[in-house]
């Protein structure tokens, strides 16, 4: 062996091991989930000549549903999608999601008055495992009726610890000053990666429109905004209306 070659080796065996935090530090990307309980966000597309029908059905049979676990919304989709319902499921964990969906798979009522009805009107379901980011809390609209907007924003990989600071910055600098009501935020951990969701209240669709007009006008949004989609790959929102059996109504 060379000089270099000895040379190199003997400062490989000198230099320090990483430690197993230095190393584990290397992996993290950003902070790390606290709570257990997560929430279920679930799409389901209707045939057209079937929603009214798909609605109604569900009205009259959720409570057969909500026996197994907690309901956070169920909204009927206006703009953003057509002849779409979204609905948001909490879970105090993975294990318990497991057990009601197995108790509903065993419930004779269940299935003969509402799934096997309800599944033949459907084209489509999809759904989403996601938790609230660690600075926002679940929060209820301020008053009954109102519109709701779910956006979403899929962001560049690196998670939080590259975007978090970003994206928290962009929603607090609308939800401060009253340009909307922010109800949460939450980040995926099972359906699409690197994605991200708003839940906002108005009053109305106009008012929605009258406060995003008087944020486009505000500098500290547009500031914040223009720092946060250098990290954006690709946006949507949902404008939506709470069904009448929905808890956030």
């Amino acid at each position: 062996m060379s000089k270099l070659g000895v040379f190199l080796r003997s400062a490989a065996l000198l230099r320090p091991a990483a430690s197993t935090s230095q190393a584990r530090a290397c992996l993290h990307t950003g902070p790390q989930q606290e709570h257990k309980t997560f929430y279920e966000f679930r799409t389901y597309s209707i045939h057209p000549h079937q929603n009214a029908t798909f609605l109604k059905l569900t009205n009259e049979k959720i409570h057969l549903r909500t026996a197994h676990s907690e309901l956070i919304g169920y909204w009927s989709v206006e703009y953003g999608g057509l002849n779409q319902v979204f609905h948001i499921w909490k879970y105090d964990s993975y294990s318990q999601r497991a057990a009601v969906r197995a108790a509903l798979a065993q419930d004779p009522t269940w299935i003969s008055e509402y799934i096997s009805k309800a599944l033949p009107m459907l084209t489509s379901q999809d759904n989403e495992v996601t938790y609230l980011v660690p600075w926002s809390r679940l929060q209820k609209p301020p008053k009954e009726g109102g519109v709701y907007e779910l956006a979403s924003y899929r962001m560049r990989p690196g998670g939080p610890a590259v975007w978090g600071s970003a994206f928290q910055a962009a929603v607090c600098a609308r939800d401060a000053p009253g340009y909307g009501k922010l109800l949460g935020a939450f980040h995926s951990e099972f359906g699409a990666q690197n994605q991200v969701h708003a839940l906002w209240w108005y009053e109305s669709a106009d008012h929605r429109a009258e406060v995003r007009h008087k944020a486009h006008n505000d500098a500290r949004v547009v500031a914040a905004v223009r720092n946060s989609v250098t990290h954006l790959d690709t946006q949507r929102n949902r404008l939506m209306h709470p069904c009448l059996f929905s808890p956030m109504n």
